[in-house]
């Protein structure tokens, strides 16, 4: 027999940012928020089984800006606008359209030790998905597409669920392709390529009429060109391999009628990168249509096998490392996002329901990462503590 749970603990409505602000692949929070417009529609997110109700349509707003030893980094502005709307009985549409200004400075080899270029860029980035909706489960097909002055990226995806007789339990299965063209302004190369598959595997499973879990299994190979163009010394393998391992609970406090969002990500991949991730974000619904939603999440991963702190004491000094070879063709990189660090994020979210039609919410986020606060592995000690704030706003037009 099917259980009766509230609203706010159904399937599809597993909060994702998890996967946003600490993506699989190591990098700092600015690359993953920046990346965010690209994650593939279906995949990793418990799917419903039923089309959407409504339509709606969201125009949104991030403001980004990322510090480092009293200096100003990077500053991001993303708009962007996004619909959700069934077609039909049995078919949703879902499309996204970013638009992305970076401006700011790009480290050359190391922040720590180095100085930084000026660049500037413009990225727009769009995804659609269509799903297809059974009795007892849905069908999810869905593309991506990204472009900037030096970089075009084209993904694939196709996923699906089933659930059980009770609906108490579904399974979610899905495949991912991308192929991705690097032009770099230097021309260090030239019409350079990635490509990637990924796969999933997960359960969601009502636990009671408070509680409901998910169990996700995520697995990806990468060929092609993964160095960093702009940095000195960066020359990274051109094979990748990466596996996550990420558990979801959400819990429905009927006293206070608050929902608590509960996750932890186990992160490991060839480059010899592991990676926890836990998160906490409580949902608290008030009088005259207010919704607050405080949340924290801790990170902490260890360093590439091959990632180097370019210190001074080396015979050739900064940024070389200890015993470098000029002519050596082996793996070497000071790419901060692949050092051992920990990180912290706390943010803020409000959201105020102005109509039955329209809704705005805000949120606010403070990051940051240093090298002594990595939680299992060794650190990286030339690494300089990071700060950034998230800064977001939308509006919500529901008919």
């Amino acid at each position: 027999m099917h259980k009766i749970i509230p609203n706010s603990l159904t399937a599809t409505q597993f909060d994702d940012s998890l996967s946003t602000n600490f993506a699989p692949d190591p990098f700092n929070i600015g690359a993953a928020l920046l990346g965010a417009a690209l994650l593939l529609p279906g995949m990793g997110i418990a799917q419903a089984e039923t089309p959407p109700e409504h339509a709606n349509l969201s125009v949104r707003y991030l403001n980004y800006e990322e510090n480092q030893a009293d200096f100003k980094r990077v500053t991001a502005n993303s708009p962007s606008i996004s619909l959700l709307t069934p077609i039909g009985a049995s078919w949703s549409l879902d499309a996204t359209l970013t638009s992305d200004s970076v401006s700011g400075a790009s480290p050359r080899y190391h922040t720590a030790v180095s100085g930084a270029s000026r660049m500037n860029d413009d990225r727009t980035a769009g995804d659609v998905a269509v799903t297809r909706y059974f009795p007892r489960g849905s069908v999810t097909m869905g593309t991506a597409y990204s472009t900037e002055h030096d970089y075009e990226s084209r993904a694939l995806s196709l996923s699906g669920s089933f659930a059980s007789e009770d609906k108490n339990t579904s399974w979610n299965m899905g495949v991912s392709g991308s192929n991705d063209r690097i032009n770099p302004t230097n021309r260090i190369v030239v019409n350079e390529t990635k490509k990637t598959i990924g796969l999933l595997a997960g359960v969601t499973q009502i636990l009671s009429p408070d509680d409901i879990a998910q169990f996700t299994l995520n697995y990806s190979h990468g060929e092609g060109y993964f160095s960093d163009p702009y940095k000195a010394l960066d020359r990274r393998p051109r094979e990748r391999n990466q596996v996550s391992m990420l558990v979801r609970w959400n819990h429905y406090f009927s006293k206070s009628g608050g929902t608590g969002r509960f996750s932890y990500r186990y992160y490991k991949d060839s480059y010899e990168v592991k990676a926890h991730t836990l998160s906490a974000e409580y949902v608290q619904a008030l009088s005259h249509g207010w919704i607050v939603a405080p949340s924290v999440r801790v990170y902490s991963q260890s360093a590439a096998s091959f990632y180097f702190d370019p210190v001074y004491d080396s015979t050739l000094g900064a940024p070389f490392p200890p015993g470098y070879v000029f002519s050596s063709s082996a793996p070497t990189s000071a790419d901060q996002r692949l050092a051992g660090f920990g990180a912290l994020s706390v943010g803020l979210k409000l959201s105020k329901q102005l109509t039955r039609d329209w809704m705005v919410d805000v949120k606010v986020e403070k990051y940051e990462q240093r090298g002594e606060w990595r939680l299992f592995h060794k650190g990286s000690p030339g690494l300089e503590p990071l700060r950034a704030q998230i800064f977001q706003i939308g509006l919500t037009r529901q008919w």
